[in-house]
Parts: C-alpha cells; structure tokens; sequence
C-alpha cells in the first residue's frame, strides 16, 4: 500500500485537518453558513412538538370514543312472553316485521272484540264498525309489549302484509285489509294509522278465491297493485286495486271459467305476468295484460307471452295444463334458467318447467292436504316437504326439488287441528324443519277430544334418526310461525291460539318461545338405532345450530 495512503488511514482526523476548508475564499457563503444552523434544532422542535399533539388528539378520541361516549343499548329480547285477549276470537293470519326497528321482528296479528287492549283505548265505534270488529295488532318481538293496533274491518277476510305505499314523497309499508262486507283498509306498517280505506265492490253472494295477489305495477303510480280473485255461481271474476290509493282500476273482469281456492300470479321468462289457478282437473291461466284491458276498455303497459297465448286460445282464459288429478296447490319454486312451477294434486305431485310447462318430473302420492314446504336437507339444494296423507297415516317426504327423488321420510300421525310444517336456514347451508303431530298415538283414543295435545317436533338433516319432542299443546292453535327474530342468534316459535268457533269468544293469546330453551326440556325421540349418543348429547348438537336469514 503506498505510504501516503496507509499514513490517512491511520490519522484520518490528522489527514482531515491538513485539508483546506473548500469555502475559504469565499466568507460571504461561510457566515450565512453560520446563521443558518441555530435554526436546524428549532425546525426539529417544531416537528416533533407536532407529532406528539397529533398522537395525544388521536389518543383523545380513542379515548372519549372507547369509555365517554355510551354504546347504544341492545334490546333485552325475552325468551317467552305472552300477550292475552279476552272474549276475543281470531284467524289465520300472522306476520312478522322490525316495526319499532329496533332490529328484531315483530308480530303482526287479527282479533275480533269489542274493545282494544288496556294500552290503547280504542273502540269499534272509533272507525265506524259496529262491536265487535277485527282489530290489527303488532306486538314487540323482544318482550311482548303492545306496539300498535287499530280497529280495521268489521269482519277480517283477506290481509297482506309488506305492500310498498308512496305517500307524501316517501315509501313507507302497510298492511292491507279486505273486510266483511266491503271494506278496503290499508294500515301503516310502522304506525298504526290508517291510510286509506274504501268500500269494496264484491256482490252478495260472492266467494273469495284467493288471498291478495299482488300484481306489476298496471297504473304507472310506482307501487305493485292488487288483485283479488272471486266466485259468483260458476263463473271467476278479478278485481284490480290501486296499491297505493285502494281505489278499483276499471270494473270487475271476467275469467270466465269455474275455479277453486289456492291461485298465484306467475311470470315467465319473456316477462309476462299471468293468474294462474286451479280449476277441475287442470291448471287455468289468465293474462294480467288481458284482464287489465278487459277491466279498463283501453290498453296496459303488460306484456304477453306468445308461448302462452298460443296455449290459451288467444285471448281466451282457460286450461293451460291438464293435472292427473284435482289441482290442491300451486307454488312458484327456483329452477334452472327462472321459476318453475310445483303443482300438487290429489294423486301426484309436479314439477313443471315455468315457460314451456313440461313436467320436470311426477311424484306419486295418496293424499295431500297442506301445501308444502321448501327447505334445504343437502347443503344449498332446495328440498319440497309433502304431507301424504291425513290421520294416522300421514307420511313426512323429503323431496329433491332438482330430481323429484326421496330423500328422508317419516311416518309421524296428524291430529286434526294441526297447524301447517316451517323450516329455518341454518348457518350450514341446511335447515331446521319443525313438525306437528304425535309420534306416540297410545292414550289418544281414551282422551277427551279437548284434552288432545299437539306435539311440536324439530328435525335436523345431521340427525336423521332423530326428532325432538320441544313443546305439547292442548289450545286450539290457529296459526303458527318459526321465526329468526335476529340474524343468527334468535329463532323461535310463535304461536296463536284461540277459540275454534268465531261464533264463541274465548281467550286468544301470542306466545313466542325461544328455540333454545325449548331444546333444553324437549324430548328425545330415536326413530332408528343410530350412534350411541345420550339425550343430553343429543339437546347440545341441537342448541348449538346457528341460523341464517333467508338469501
């Protein structure tokens, strides 16, 4: 290494001093050199003054944000609860919406007397009906207490929940209300108060068809309208209501043909919206474009379908498909390509495709007396639950809606009475089915005909050998529901019960019982041999479901 290398190296500060300052021959740049380096450490004191106030300000509201400022309360939802009526009848009617949104469904519910309750005193006389009259009640899902209700009709008929209402700029929901004799109420969802209410036109000797169908929006006015379906001798007739006024649009239009209960409105694949209904021994149809024009004398903005125009003759209302029996229900179902039909006769059960109405496939049954049910006993695939048969030799079918194939079934008796089968989605992309009946039918034969209990059954698909015995009931039960009162962590059973007779007041009660804890005293029933599990074991695979809103 050269010596004068090695020599810096070793005395770098001695080689450094010996270096002459680059900026000597020029002073000027070396005093303001000078001045400027106090101002180095007050720029770094600035800064870092700054980062701390920023760190306390974020600290600060983490603070005020985490322990200050209280957390809004959730609602105590109770695990039972009961609401009484006395002297009171009801009907077959319950809904469930957040009315108070307070996050948790409500109940909505019919009964006749002549008074409200303790909480809201009101009277027939109030809105113009004699006493008694059909009152709409809403109670809070969460502990019973009464929400609202109001006197709606003299007679209850026909209800329908959830119908969208414009008023005043906003979009609000209401419950729409065809009474007896003649009246057309719609009550705020949310309130109670009554929005509109007309007479309606149905004749004397007139028989309801249907329930409210709810039609496309056929006057421009931006809310779906209504469609109610009657008899007068052998001939159906439609009316057209307004969904946001009430009011009728046109006159009564003829269908033309005899029908029975149990009609829907279907739309096919080229967006056209038909009637379709039972009647005889085929399936009937009716274009809403058609009836529209019938009941107005002017044109709709509806469509029609070619395919089936083709099938109806034109512009004639008649059979579109010929059943292997007495058409009981129908029911629109998810297919391939849009929704496809579910047809259930009095000697089979049919899939057909929604467009062409080709059977998809048949299933053979003896007697169907309540409209089925869809659930999930695969993951993710649709399952049709049929109850074939009546009394003692009533079967539970699991059916595949793809294929039509058996998948579980059941014989478990039904007792007259029975209310209709629910099922829940459960977080495992199944669900939970809940079953009336009685599984043990000895002793019945000796009881009083009053002292007959329902028994209320839950079933899982991860369990198939097994059905839980949850609840007995000796009322009268009019209707009943399995809801999810809060997305996954709140199901439960609400059930209305009442006189069998409208003519005899009785006592009409709402009772809500959580899942869970009708689980922990429920029964074991084993239907077959199976794992060796203990009953308790059993109850904790059944209170640890988890379960999901509908998609």
């Amino acid at each position: 290494m050269d010596s004068k290398d090695l020599e810096a190296e070793i005395h770098p500060l001695k080689n450094e001093d010996k270096k002459v300052p680059a900026n000597v021959g020029n002073p000027a740049k070396t005093e303001e050199s000078s001045k400027g380096s106090p101002r180095q450490p007050r720029l770094s004191r600035c800064r870092t003054v700054a980062f701390f106030l920023s760190l306390f300000v974020c600290l600060f509201v983490v603070f005020v944000v985490s322990f200050i400022i209280p957390c809004p309360d959730r609602p105590a939802s109770q695990g039972v609860w009961r609401v009484n009526y006395n002297a009171a009848v009801t009907y077959d009617f319950l809904a469930t919406e957040d009315i108070n949104r307070d996050r948790i469904q409500d109940v909505l519910f019919l009964y006749k007397n002549s008074n409200g309750s303790n909480n809201f005193n009101l009277s027939c006389t109030d809105e113009g009906f004699s006493s008694p009259c059909t009152f709409v009640a809403a109670v809070s899902g969460a502990n019973g207490s009464v929400l609202w209700e109001r006197p709606a009709a003299q007679d209850g008929a026909l209800v329908q929940c959830s119908v969208p209402q414009l008023q005043g700029g906003r979009t609000s929901s209401a419950c729409v209300l065809v009474g007896r004799p003649g009246s057309f109420v719609a009550v705020d969802l949310f309130t109670g108060e009554t929005l509109w209410s007309h007479p309606s036109s149905f004749g004397r000797n007139t028989s309801v068809l249907s329930s409210l169908l709810q039609l496309p929006d056929v006057d421009a006015d931006g809310a779906p309208d209504l469609l109610v379906l009657t008899q007068e001798e052998k001939e159906v007739g439609g009316y057209i209501y307004s969904g946001s006024t009430g009011r009728q649009i046109g006159h009564r239009g003829s269908l033309g043909v005899g029908g029975t209960t149990g009609s829907l409105v279907h739309v096919t694949r080229a967006g056209a919206p038909y009637i379709l209904f039972p009647c005889a021994s085929s399936l009937c149809s009716c274009s809403v474009k058609g009836l529209h024009e019938t009941a107005t004398g002017s044109g709709s903005p509806l469509k029609r379908d070619p395919r089936w125009e083709g099938a109806l003759n034109a512009s004639t209302p008649g059979p579109v498909w010929r059943s292997p029996g007495a058409l009981r229900y129908l029911m629109n179902v998810p297919g391939k390509a849009g929704e496809d039909l579910l047809l259930v006769g009095a000697e089979a059960c049919v899939l057909a495709d929604g467009q062409d109405l080709t059977p998809r496939w048949t299933f053979r049954v003896a007697q169907v007396f309540r409209k089925p049910i869809l659930g999930h006993y695969k993951p993710d695939t649709l399952t049709v639950v049929v109850e074939n048969g009546t009394g003692v030799d009533r079967q539970i079918l699991f059916l595949d809606l793809s294929t039509g194939a058996v998948l579980w079934n059941q014989a478990l008796p039904s007792l007259p009475g029975d209310p209709k089968s629910a099922s829940l989605p459960t977080a495992d992309h199944r669900s939970a089915f809940f079953f009336w009946g009685l599984h043990d039918l000895e002793g019945t034969n000796q009881a009083e005909p009053g002292d007959t209990q329902h028994s209320l059954y839950m079933f899982h698909p991860t369990l198939p050998g097994v059905l839980l015995e949850l609840a007995n009931i000796s009322a009268n039960i009019m209707a009943f529901q399995a809801v999810l009162f809060e997305p996954s962590r709140h199901a439960a059973c609400v059930l209305l019960t009442g006189p069998a007779s409208p003519d005899t007041p009785g006592t009409v009660s709402v009772v809500k019982h959580k899942v869970r804890d009708l689980v922990q005293s429920s029964r074991v029933v084993r239907l077959a041999e199976g794992r060796p599990d203990s009953d308790q074991a059993v109850r904790d695979r059944f209170s640890r479901l988890r379960y999901r809103s509908e998609a």
